[in-house]
């Protein structure tokens, strides 16, 4: 079996066992972008980037129009570029951070859906705001206007068994 066609079974498999209002995004970060024509073939909702170089490198060559999500820790001085080249931001964990991202949107006329980022294992390593301070964080950025909050995002700590992951 080829890559393609391991690609693509994956990625049937993975979509007949969500339910129809569930996004999938494609985590695309270090693949050719065969891999990730194939993955949009085979019916991939969304395309993820963590970095914003390698998106704007990738950009031109991806087929479709799906939607782009930034999917990595943004920086506020890469603000403006994610705002061009990104249809969702996935990592928001701060006012400073929201800030920008709406000034940067309310330039361009766009307004920008985004996901708040919980760093719900409270590690020192990972970004995102803590889950006791995501209400207040939400709290403070809603009224914005170029700003549109979807939901949430976490990634839970690595363990050896994922059972161990569960509280």
């Amino acid at each position: 079996m080829t890559d393609s066609e391991r690609i693509k079974r994956n990625i049937t498999e993975i979509m007949q066992s969500l339910p129809p209002d569930v996004v999938l995004v494609a985590a695309a970060k270090t693949r050719s972008a065969d891999e990730v024509n194939t993955a949009v073939t085979a019916g991939i909702d969304a395309i993820g980037y963590n970095y914003i170089q390698e998106a704007e490198r990738m950009r031109p060559l991806v087929e479709g129009t799906l939607p782009w999500h930034m999917i990595g820790h943004l920086q506020r001085n890469k603000v403006k570029k994610a705002v061009e080249l990104f249809d969702m931001i996935e990592t928001i964990d701060s006012e400073r951070l929201a800030l920008e991202v709406n000034k940067q949107s309310v330039a361009v006329d766009k307004v920008m859906p985004v996901l708040i980022e919980i760093n719900s294992g409270k590690e020192s390593n990972k970004s995102g705001v803590l889950p006791e301070d995501a209400i207040g964080l939400i709290r403070r950025i809603n009224h914005l206007s170029n700003l549109v909050i979807v939901g949430l995002m976490t990634m839970g700590p690595r363990f050896g068994d994922p059972e161990d992951a569960r509280p």
